[in-house]
């Protein structure tokens, strides 16, 4: 396989989630083509995709042997300096003092005005928010993702699944594995809980709120929570949710690995 190839493999397992996936396919890559900054950047991006200490220091470790090869190389001084860029300047104040070495020098390659520089404020452009405004951004992407795929499995459950459904399409085999991991007897509650969701918040605040009420009304305890647990259900509706996205992720990666596994 060339460099071309596994680039466009590791962008296909990446925008999928699968950063372990990418590691092992830019690993191989490397092996089998050669050292190169294409893959030594999806290498270093799949460990900093993880958003856990140890892996971006594995990330770090490995854009500046990048640089140390490639000291020009803008996908690599642009990955780098996002890494620095996210990290917490408490923790790490070497990274923030080296974000600006790379700041400076990714203006030398690229001169503000040309297209390389449009393209690097892009890519940047996420990079500068503070951790509440990447926490809400995350949150409110899930909710709208989980609203959608809410939405999908009421219309598949009404009527009917489509035929042949491509295994690399996630929408399709999120809606498949929801339907798998709702099906059974006892779940029946959280289908519900899923078709009539906004119903369901409602009723469960009513009913909390009344049931802490009447604990508290009645003498049996002077404070009570109690009535928290009838939101217990929607906790459990969205858990099985998020362990359906993740069945349906996982047997994608595993379709597009099938695919490449054929062709190389």
């Amino acid at each position: 396989m060339t460099v071309q190839a596994y680039a466009r493999r590791c962008e296909e397992l990446f925008d999928l989630g699968g950063y372990a996936q990418v590691r092992v396919a830019a690993g191989q890559g490397l092996a089998e083509t050669g050292p190169g900054p294409v893959l030594q950047r999806w290498l270093g991006l799949a460990h900093a995709a993880e958003d856990d200490d140890d892996h971006d220091a594995e990330a770090e470790a490995v854009y500046e042997e990048g640089l140390r090869n490639w000291p020009d190389d803008l996908g690599l001084l642009v990955s780098y300096l996002e890494l620095c860029l996210r990290s917490d300047s408490w923790e790490h104040p070497g990274r923030q003092r080296r974000a600006q070495a790379l700041k400076e020098r990714i203006a030398e390659l690229a001169p503000p005005g040309t297209p390389q520089a449009a393209q690097v404020e892009a890519a940047l452009g996420w990079a500068g928010r503070g951790y509440w405004e990447d926490a809400w951004a995350k949150a409110d992407r899930a909710r709208a993702e989980h609203a959608s795929l809410r939405a999908d499995v009421s219309r598949t459950a009404s009527h009917g699944a489509p035929a042949d459904a491509h295994p690399e399409d996630l929408g399709a085999a999120e809606v498949v594995a929801t339907l798998e991991v709702l099906s059974s007897r006892r779940h029946a509650p959280l289908r519900v809980v899923h078709r009539y969701r906004v119903v369901s918040y409602v009723a469960a605040f009513v009913l909390s709120f009344a049931t802490n009420k009447v604990l508290v009304g009645s003498g049996a305890v002077s404070f009570s929570l109690w009535g928290w647990l009838w939101y217990l259900p929607l906790l459990l509706a969205e858990l099985k949710l998020r362990e359906a996205r993740q069945l349906a992720r996982d047997r994608v990666l595993a379709a597009v690995e099938a695919r490449h596994a054929s062709t190389s």
